[in-house]
């Protein structure tokens, strides 16, 4: 009897560690690279959707120049930028634009007894420190907005990304927007040539910089900032007020996002409205009209679909804006009509 009980519960063992064995080995693992920017929200995706969809997140944060390098070398399941693909590019490079969430560029600062969100500033003098016009914090044109304050006289120390950058097209874009010196001196695009400042690599590369440099300044997607315990600013919006990041500035910037735009790229750069921050954007999943491998193509929309459905608690606690359900429709209509295989659609119709 014992004998028999015993070899009962190894059995079970055995049932038990094969059926482990066999999930384990099901798991199936998608491949992504590109915008910094996003990283913090795609990487909590990959863990809370690891289990309730077998499906293994290998997101790599490289920039969005190099994302979008990768996936048209078709080195990678997906690509992903800030900097949204002109219709051109991407009938050229045969990939399907869509957007996986909305987030915020904030200006952090390293200025020696200015506290978070105390300083202000304006599209106009950002433009002027990254032209290399104003040099100085104490300079009067900064102090005329801050008389509340005491601004040392301390040199402004520019820190940029280094890397292709679809943050840094989503910063440029908003200097560009309110600035037509800056427009015509340096322009919009995920690479630019700057005059003043030192390049750093990444949004991490920024944000650590601006942390250990006296006197610096840069931009970081908001989730950056607010994880390194940064001191970011508050910024003039289109309205004329001062308004400080939070999520409800970047609900209301997001809220005039025009969903019509070929290949969903909006424009949510100083956007109308009493409370809107004025630097918003929407960030770009890239995937291939034509995938060689239509199991992993499925399995990258299934992920995003999860993410749809399941992942607004996730990206609003990590300061990113969902998108609308309807766009999220849209989308998914999109993965119909254009990823497929042999003429027949990856993604099945609702």
């Amino acid at each position: 009897m014992v004998s028999n009980r015993l070899l009962a519960l190894a059995a079970g063992l055995v049932a038990t560690v094969g059926v482990t064995v066999s999930a384990f080995a099901q798991q199936a693992t998608i491949t992504g690279a590109g915008a910094s920017f996003p990283n913090p929200l795609y990487q909590k995706w990959g863990e809370a959707a690891r289990q309730p969809t077998g499906i293994q997140l290998n997101y790599q944060s490289v920039g969005s120049g190099a994302g979008q390098a990768q996936i048209r070398n078709r080195t990678v399941d997906f690509g992903a930028s800030d900097a949204p693909m002109t219709a051109e590019q991407l009938t050229e490079a045969n990939l399907l634009q869509f957007p996986a969430s909305m987030g915020s560029v904030v200006a952090i600062v390293n200025i020696p007894g200015v506290e978070n969100n105390r300083l202000r500033l304006t599209g106009e003098l950002l433009s002027a420190i990254y032209l290399g016009q104003i040099t100085k914090w104490n300079d009067p044109k900064i102090v005329e907005l801050n008389r509340e304050l005491t601004l040392p006289n301390v040199a402004i120390a520019p820190v940029y990304r280094a890397d292709g950058s679809g943050t840094t097209f989503v910063w440029v874009s908003y200097l560009s927007a309110v600035s037509q010196e800056f427009q015509g001196k340096v322009g919009v695009g995920t690479s630019v040539r700057w005059p003043a400042g030192t390049g750093a690599r990444g949004n991490e590369g920024v944000a650590g910089t601006v942390r250990n440099v006296r006197g610096a300044i840069g931009y970081v997607e908001h989730a950056y900032a607010h994880a390194n315990n940064l001191v970011t600013t508050q910024l003039r919006n289109k309205a004329g007020n001062f308004v400080t990041p939070t999520t409800e500035a970047f609900q209301a910037a997001a809220a005039n996002a025009d969903w019509s735009a070929p290949n969903f790229a909006a424009n949510l750069i100083d956007t109308h409205g009493a409370t809107s921050w004025p630097i918003v954007t929407p960030t770009f999943i890239l995937l291939p009209r034509n995938p060689s491998d239509a199991t992993r193509a499925q399995n990258v929309m299934r992920f995003f679909d999860w993410a749809y459905r399941n992942g607004d608690a996730i990206a609003t606690g990590l300061d990113y804006i969902p998108l609308p359900e309807s766009v999220e429709n849209a989308i998914r209509a999109a993965w119909t009509a254009q990823v497929q295989v042999d003429g027949k659609p990856v993604w099945p119709a609702n």
